[in-house]
């Protein structure tokens, strides 16, 4: 483990610190020294990047938290149906990215997408226009350089609402439901329970799940690269697509190597609060001295300076936003104001008929306004998922005239032949194959005896070697890709399944091993120490004791890494560019050639790349989550 991560993590991040500081001239590259990091202070392009990395990171996280707890709170209160509703719920998240980028692709077309359809029908996007959200009808989401931006934004609030949702649930579920009666009896509202006890309840989780997802989105590339590649301009263009164009397409690996390192700080900075708030419950476990010092040092924060943080923390990133994106601040405004006055007229109407003794009529508005916003979130997450599977199904003539755009007439499975008569479908389809299981083997071996080692083994160093761990988990594909791609060359292992299969243990091991270490140290060791007394050496004991009780650890983790790999786009793109090594997501954005989009197509390879994933996840739902909640009481 420590050799793999030195080698594909650690190495890599050195090498482009080296990179960072040379200039190719020619076929000779030349030593420059901080001229790469000077050039970007009057670099337009790259300073567009850092600020559309901040504007669609920010707004992204905030409408996610909101939409995530919401979902999250009608959930949990809902006693029947709720594993089926966060089953469905869960379905953005573990479609593949390609599949979300063309399916919203088509439904946000000018022309021919259903969205504006739906907006002119219902007379809601002549309203926009009033409303001057949109300055003209039908609008170009994707084209136009006012709407582009905040499109992006929505595409990935879509995909990672579940994943808010299924971390604020269990939030939910560890708040203990005394509090809340205590909290009634003193006669609290509904909003005073949800203010001063679900709120600080969910304290902790939010953090980390923000934090977390900020990292992912601060990095993301494949999406807005799929969606929009960085246009209008270079209005959607994040910052790792300035890396790339500098050192992918220009051949300027020094200074695409300074994009990314000068972004480092943020991205530490980021991880540094991540490491404290996972280790926060390893203070329970503390020797009582240390407890006392670490509880003293505490208070020091207490008081008012403590409370005022987070305001000026939000005063801060408010001011910012403001001033890097005024026109999307106030319709992001708009939209958030609708949704939470909506939210507390409802609330409101509960509270007045309670107080007035109306239980009956209460507990009826409670439940119309649950359902109806369980229905509209519904709507929303699965109806381009819908979209999908019937447009895969039409004829070409119903794609292009946009006939029975709600159900094919007929259904017919001339897309799916066209797909392999015109594609080399199947061929990504068995390299996608190969290179999933590949990694997924090494990972879990790999992450097996590393896992065990640092749950069970004392040595010097561990602590250290496990927050490496977490380290390079975190760190983003874009600081790696350069170097990794640098390396490659020498190795001459491009443009062949072999690259993607050495580098993909720089995501999927780091995440395995973190995992599992979790789950081994929930296992009772008076087992382990049992069979070696029993004359087991410490392997046998492995292979007998901990592997049968680590299962639902073990297929966690498997399911984990190999949806990783079967969606991984950003090595996959940079390292393959021959037909016939690519894999699903790099072939599938192939199949675009200019303006000419093959829909029916492209729809019909989307259902059969998620169909696996979806299959995957449904069968293993209870070792997935018995597998991350054993994982979780202890990492």
């Amino acid at each position: 483990m420590a050799l793999l991560v030195g080698s594909l993590v650690i190495v890599p991040i050195g090498r482009s610190i080296l990179t960072s500081t040379t200039e190719r001239h020619g076929q000779d590259t030349v030593f420059v020294g901080l001229d790469n990091y000077l050039a970007l202070v009057g670099d337009d392009q790259f300073h567009t990047g850092v600020v559309n990395s901040f504007v669609f990171t920010a707004y992204a996280e905030i409408f996610k938290v909101v939409l995530g707890l919401a979902a999250a709170l009608l959930l949990h209160h809902r006693r029947r149906g709720r594993a089926v509703l966060a089953g469905l719920l869960l379905v953005p998240w573990v479609v593949p990215t390609v599949v979300t980028a063309f399916s919203w692709r088509a439904l946000l077309d000018p022309i021919f997408g259903s969205v504006n359809t739906l907006l002119t029908t219902t007379g809601i996007g002549p309203l926009l226009v009033d409303l001057h959200l949109v300055d003209s009808w039908p609008a170009g989401w994707l084209s136009d350089p006012e709407l582009a931006m905040p499109s992006v934004i929505l595409v990935n609030v879509w995909k990672g609402v579940p994943f808010f949702t299924v971390c604020f649930l269990a939030g939910l579920k560890a708040i203990p439901s005394d509090l809340y009666e205590a909290a009634t009896i003193d006669g609290a509202s509904s909003w005073q329970r949800f203010a001063n006890v679900t709120l600080p309840g969910l304290r902790h989780v939010i953090t980390v799940t923000v934090t977390l997802s900020s990292i992912w989105t601060f990095n993301n590339f494949d999406l807005v690269w799929l969606l929009t590649q960085g246009g209008p301009g270079d209005v959607t263009a994040p910052y790792v697509l300035v890396a790339y164009s500098k050192a992918i397409l220009q051949l300027q690996y020094g200074a695409g190597a300074a994009v990314t390192l000068v972004m480092l700080p943020i991205i530490g900075g980021l991880v540094f609060v991540l490491v404290r708030l996972l280790r926060q419950d390893s203070g329970a476990r503390l020797p009582r001295r240390r407890r006392a010092a670490r509880w003293v040092g505490a208070q020091q924060w207490a008081g008012p300076a403590r409370k005022a943080l987070p305001w000026v923390i939000t005063a801060v990133v408010t001011g910012l936003l403001f001033w890097a994106s005024p026109q999307i601040f106030w319709k992001a405004a708009v939209v958030l104001g609708v949704i939470l006055l909506i939210a507390a007229a409802v609330g409101r109407v509960v509270s007045t008929l309670q107080s007035r003794g109306g239980r009956r009529s209460s507990s009826a508005v409670s439940g119309l306004g649950s359902w109806v916003a369980l229905a509209g979130l519904l709507f929303f997450v699965l109806g381009p998922l819908y979209w999908i599977a019937v447009t895969a199904f039409k004829s070409e003539g119903q794609v292009v005239m946009r006939t029975d755009d709600l159900w094919p007439t007929p259904w017919t499975l001339e897309q799916f032949s066209a797909l392999f008569a015109n594609q080399p479908f199947g061929r990504w389809y068995l390299n996608t194959i190969l290179v999933s299981a590949a990694s997924t083997a090494v990972a879990l071996v790999c992450a097996a005896l590393a896992g065990y080692a640092l749950a069970r083994l004392r040595f010097r160093g561990a602590q250290g070697f496990t927050v490496t761990v977490l380290l390079t988990y975190v760190m983003p594909g874009a600081l790696l890709f350069i170097p990794l791609y640098q390396m490659l060359i020498g190795a001459r292992l491009t443009d062949s399944l072999w690259s993607l299969v050495v580098t993909y243990p720089t995501f999927t091991l780091p995440f395995a091993t973190w995992l599992l270490v979790g789950y081994f140290s929930s296992i009772p060791i008076e087992l382990e120490e049992a069979a070696l007394v029993d004359g087991c050496t410490r392997l046998q004991a492995f292979g007998r004791v901990v592997l049968p009780l680590a299962k639902p650890g073990l297929l966690a983790v498997a399911l984990f890494t190999l949806t990783n790999a079967w969606n991984e786009f950003l090595f996959a793109f940079v390292f393959i560019t021959k037909d016939e090594y690519k894999t699903l997501p790099v072939g599938m954005q192939s199949m675009i050639a200019g303006d000419v989009v093959p829909q029916g197509q492209l729809a019909a390879a989307s259902l059969l790349v998620s169909i696996p994933v979806v299959i995957m996840y449904a069968l293993g739902q209870r070792f997935l989550t018995e597998g991350l909640t054993a994982g979780a009481v202890k990492g």
